[in-house]
């Protein structure tokens, strides 16, 4: 496997400025996504349960296109809430709903004990690529969700952020104008999209911390051991898949134990590189793969509490 390469001598500001703050033990959080069905709900669970041992520091269930999983979610934000020991967030996004329909969504994660929203604009409801319109009486961006959420309960708010430029960015002051907004709005800290290469995620933080942000910037890592699946999202979002990376996965269409292992491994690979620079945070899009997420996180030595 190509060794995932050291930031360049350009970025050693990034550097400097991460690894000159107090430095703490590997802390992670898990995104699952809400289930279609009623094998998907036992899965997701059997998931939950093996990773909830681990002890994250949040974990977060996703939000449909168009609000299209609005009661899955809730359900599955609730009952996580209600269940289970570890601190849930629900995404909730602008597109599909009015601003009292937000509101009453929101006021019902309150009342259920959520305490953490992760506010996002959302994919316009045609699809990404397609033009984004805000909905008619709803908020049209994600600066504006914060600001409402803040409103209605003093809600713990992460946000998105896009180390490779949303693919609606025009230019980097774009992008870094965009999450000032939000920060400014109430956001408390920001999740990245996916990426392959630790410079991408320094470089970026250097941009941040330039323009005076300093809410955690806390990387998302994606856990998907399918090539053609992690292409797909790429190519939607823009997002460079390294040559190394596809030489790697190329001939492994049947074999998904080494596929597993190998995303597992150039995950932890990347972790490494970004914790010798000072990043200690990490966000998990684990797709609800419970033993790819767990052997991931055995590999960077979490282990279930009372475990050694």
């Amino acid at each position: 496997m190509p060794e995932i390469q050291n930031p360049a001598s350009s970025n050693r500001v990034a550097v400097a400025r991460t690894t000159s703050k107090k430095m703490g033990n590997l802390r992670v959080s898990f995104e699952f996504f809400p289930p279609k069905t009623d094998k998907m709900r036992d899965n997701l669970w059997a998931t939950i349960k093996k990773l909830e041992p681990l002890n994250p520091d949040f974990v977060s269930v996703t939000y449909g296109a168009n609000g299209s999983t609005r009661e899955r979610t809730h359900e599955t934000v609730a009952k996580i809430a209600k269940d289970t020991s570890m601190n849930v967030a629900a995404h909730l996004t602008c597109v599909g709903a009015h601003k009292d329909e937000i509101s009453e969504i929101a006021q019902a994660y309150w009342d259920a004990g959520v305490r953490h929203i992760i506010a996002l604009r959302g994919d316009p409801e045609a699809g990404i690529g397609s033009k984004y319109t805000p909905t008619k009486n709803g908020y049209a961006y994600g600066s504006d969700l914060v600001e409402g959420l803040r409103k209605i309960a003093p809600f713990d708010i992460s946000v998105s952020t896009y180390p490779e430029l949303h693919p609606e960015s025009r230019n980097w002051s774009d992008e870094i104008d965009n999450l000032k907004r939000k920060v400014d709005a109430g956001a408390t800290r920001a999740i990245t999209q996916f990426f392959f290469s630790p410079d991408i995620f320094l470089r970026f933080q250097d941009k941040v911390l330039d323009a005076g942000i300093n809410i955690p910037i806390i990387p998302g890592l994606m856990l998907q051991p399918n090539y053609n699946g992690i292409k797909r999202m790429s190519d939607m979002c823009k997002i460079h898949i390294p040559d190394w990376y596809h030489e790697l996965f190329s001939g492994l269409d049947d074999e998904p134990a080494t596929r597993q292992l190998m995303a597992a491994t150039t995950a932890a690979k990347l972790v490494a590189k970004l914790q010798k620079n000072g990043v200690q945070r990490f966000h998990f899009y684990t797709l609800n793969k419970a033993d790819l997420t767990f052997m991931l996180c055995k590999t960077l030595g979490i282990s279930p509490m009372g475990n050694k």
